[in-house]
């Protein structure tokens, strides 16, 4: 329970820091930091300490969450540019890969890109 209680009183304290750095980035202009700690109560050191723990705090999640950004590494040789059939440029890409054609738009889900690769490489 005792470690439940810390962890809980970690999280909280690093949601106030952040809410503190967001302020402090968003000062007025002109404001430096030290001036913005010196009305905020903080020390210029104990400030910096607090940006460098929830930056650490954000990248361990970061790290955590695997989602972020799946990348499937693919030759270039098996990647062919056709040209889009619609006719609009922004419309997405047509992408040919070993005699499969996907066509991509802002919406094609990255699941589904990483499945059809998964597919095509697998078939090599």
């Amino acid at each position: 329970m005792s470690s439940e209680t810390t962890l809980a009183a970690a999280q909280f304290r690093l949601q106030e820091w952040a809410a503190q750095i967001r302020n402090c980035q968003n000062r007025p202009d002109g404001m430096s930091v030290v001036d913005w700690c010196a009305c905020n109560g903080l020390t210029k050191a104990n400030y910096y300490y607090r940006l460098r723990r929830v930056r650490k705090a954000c990248l361990e999640k970061i790290a955590q969450d695997p989602d972020v950004q799946q990348i499937v590494p693919v030759e270039s040789r098996l990647l062919e540019p056709v040209e889009n059939r619609s006719g609009d440029p922004g419309a997405g890409l047509d992408i040919r890969i070993k005699g499969c054609s996907i066509h991509v738009t802002e919406e094609t889900s990255l699941q589904l890109l990483t499945a059809v690769l998964e597919v095509v490489q697998g078939a090599e």
